[in-house]
């Protein structure tokens, strides 16, 4: 849309992607943010996500690409009042990274009831290597700490940032390379979990971990360790509940194959496990929308992925 997507539609269809997984819907939290975005939203990508942890679902949280306007997504939430002025590293460091490095796309990231989040900021063609960011003044020291850790798993191109300014951590999210993307070494995963004091998986969730793309690392400045580690397949249409690694709640898996969509054909899921000290997690989404470049591409690897499984 010429003008952006209309804040009121937005609302409506968060509303019910909420119902279906049966998170607590506020409006006093979710339209402040998009009326303080109403002018800033476009035609990229919304997603609604959900996460099962211990056969419970308890948020909804969605993630809309906006545009930076002149002010950028963070002095646009502070304005909003969407979050608190604060005396801490994480809230110079957009505009650090900005200083150094070219940004290409911005979204911002809110749960319906945790309210606004987190920004994501996301680099153009040319990935940045870990150590050019971890000299970043703002990032946190532990991206310098486990620099050697994240390079002997092959993680040492990021493809975009988040920034969480709730919980003040950092997430770096690893483009992973041609020849492996999507076809991990069991034992290159076993091994960082091993590094990051993790226990080893279950056969299923490892093997679905080394179907993924992207490998992305939480960080924060109050301590040297990894707060969690996450696998993302590349997304696609038409997700299969039966071939995830995990038993859905009955309202994730309606709301997997229900989730509303503004596009032809097959909604684009896309799926994350993550793995932390306090256990592992399985994230869903669906693409509320999505551009034609990126649907097509999701599209082709998908057909490309199938025709390659043997008959």
């Amino acid at each position: 849309m010429s003008e952006g997507t209309e804040a009121e539609k937005l609302y409506s269809a968060i509303e019910e992607a909420a119902r279906l997984v049966g998170a607590s819907f506020s409006r006093d939290m979710v339209w402040p943010v998009l009326e303080a975005f109403r002018d800033a939203l476009t035609d990229g990508a919304i997603i609604f996500s959900a996460q099962v942890n211990a056969g419970r679902v308890g948020e909804l949280e969605y993630t809309v690409q906006v545009s930076p306007g002149s002010e950028g997504p963070y002095a646009r939430a502070l304005a909003g009042g969407l979050l608190p002025r604060q005396d801490h590293p994480v809230a110079g460091l957009l505009s650090d990274i900005e200083e150094r490095v070219a940004v290409e796309d911005y979204f911002i990231d809110c749960g319906v009831a945790g309210g606004f989040k987190k920004i994501y900021a996301q680099f153009p063609g040319d990935l940045q290597k870990v150590s050019e960011l971890a000299r970043i003044p703002s990032v946190p020291r532990s991206v310098a700490d486990n620099a050697a850790l994240f390079a002997r798993h092959g993680l040492e191109e990021v493809a975009l940032v988040g920034i969480n300014y709730r919980s003040r951590t950092l997430n770096l999210y690893f483009q992973l390379p041609a020849e492996v993307a999507g076809d991990l070494d069991p034992r290159t995963v076993l091994s960082l979990l091993k590094e990051m004091g993790l226990p080893e998986p279950d056969e299923r969730m490892l093997a679905y971990a080394c179907t993924s793309y992207r490998v992305y690392a939480t960080l924060g400045w109050d301590s040297p360790d990894i707060r969690r580690i996450s696998f993302a397949p590349v997304p696609s249409p038409g997700l299969d509940p039966a071939a995830l690694p995990a038993r859905l709640d009955p309202r994730l898996e309606h709301f997997v194959r229900s989730a509303p969509y503004t596009y032809a054909g097959e909604p684009v899921n896309a799926s994350a496990v993550k793995w932390s000290p306090d256990g592992d997690h399985l994230d869903l989404a669906v693409y509320h929308q999505i551009s034609p470049p990126l649907l097509k591409a999701f599209t082709d690897h998908a057909h490309a992925r199938a025709q390659a499984r043997p008959a």
